[in-house]
């Protein structure tokens, strides 16, 4: 029997992986990775360790009283960890921050493999990683400690996880910390990273997906598609991928491998210039097929600047539209992500 990746998810926005032997039970396995999760009695009494399992398969056996979780906690995701044995790869909501459960942000370090400069929009780094593959959930970001600045900088994996070579979409940014060092930056160079962290990351895929991206917010997307194709997905999966000026459209090829790979994959792209000659202008929620929406049966995904998650939440209540799910991340230049 294997093995399985856990990811726990804290409330503070830390990710820690632990593995979970064949027939051993979460709260065993984190103790074993010296992660203290909540609990008491652990022995399915008091629901101390309540925790959401968003994904995966397991077994809850009859060990535990009704007290400790009820039949709608279990059909709603809760999870005792002290009964809960992992039958594949999880992801776990803990509802405490990571302090409070005496671990800490995993560290990454990482050699320059390659700078890749888009017009004057965006660069692409790819980064070796120096030890093992780092795991992560598809969305997620890292922060980046900038060279002899003292700062760091976060930006979203948009490879896919388990790989020793990783790669971030980043934004250029006119006298910023991470663009300017990325200007003399040269292949070799050592970085530090911090993380995975974020709640912004896709869940199991069950339903049709809508993807809207705004600038370099299409890193995610990249990391959520290539772990799509990789999986063999059935979904229909609908990006649209809007930016301000035509220079900002980078990586349009990469989006297109998808349409061989994913046999139900679509994508727009949107231009908001109005001088521009796109064939699409304005803003992603006027180029927003009603079929992408199907109906609410839908799982949307938004990452982009403030203004674009605002409109796009502003037009699904003027519009009475209500997906089965909608996840977001907000990001500004120089701050992290919001969840």
């Amino acid at each position: 029997m294997s093995n399985f990746n856990i990811a726990l998810n804290f409330e503070d926005g830390v990710t820690r992986f632990i593995e979970c032997k064949a027939g051993e039970k979460v709260l065993d396995a984190a103790f074993r990775a010296k992660i203290n999760l909540p609990m008491d009695c652990s022995d399915g009494v008091c629901g101390t360790c309540k925790c959401r399992a968003e994904s995966g398969s397991y077994d809850l056996g009859d060990d535990y009283i009704e007290d400790a979780l009820t039949e709608d906690e279990k059909d709603g995701g809760l999870v005792l960890t002290c009964q809960m044995i992992p039958q594949s790869d999880c992801v776990i909501a803990v509802p405490a921050s990571s302090s409070v459960c005496k671990t800490g942000q995993s560290k990454l370090a990482a050699t320059v493999a390659k700078i890749e400069q888009h017009n004057d929009a965006a660069v692409v780094l790819d980064l070796e990683v120096d030890a093992a593959a780092p795991v992560f959930l598809p969305g997620q970001y890292v922060n980046i400690d900038v060279p002899g600045s003292g700062q760091h900088r976060s930006y979203s994996f948009s490879s896919a996880p388990g790989e020793a070579k990783i790669s971030f979409l980043i934004k250029k940014i006119p006298g910023g910390v991470m663009s300017t060092w990325l200007e003399v930056a040269e292949p070799g160079t050592k970085l530090d990273l911090t993380g995975p962290l974020g709640s912004f990351y896709l869940r199991d895929v069950q339903r049709p997906l809508l993807f809207l991206a705004g600038g370099t917010g299409l890193a995610p997307f990249l990391s959520m598609l290539e772990v799509l194709a990789r999986t063999n997905s059935q979904q229909k999966v609908h990006l649209i991928y809007g930016v301000t000026r035509d220079l900002d459209l980078v990586l349009v090829e990469a989006i297109e491998a998808y349409q061989t790979k994913l046999p139900n994959f679509s994508f727009a792209t949107v231009v908001a210039d109005a001088e521009s000659s796109h064939s699409r202008k304005g803003w992603v929620t006027q180029h927003m097929p009603a079929g992408s929406l199907n109906d609410g049966d839908v799982d949307v995904y938004l990452c982009g600047p403030p203004p674009m998650v605002d409109a796009v939440r502003k037009y699904f209540d003027d519009n009475g539209v209500k997906p089965n799910s909608f996840h977001y991340e907000k990001f500004t230049p120089n701050a992290a992500p919001k969840a």
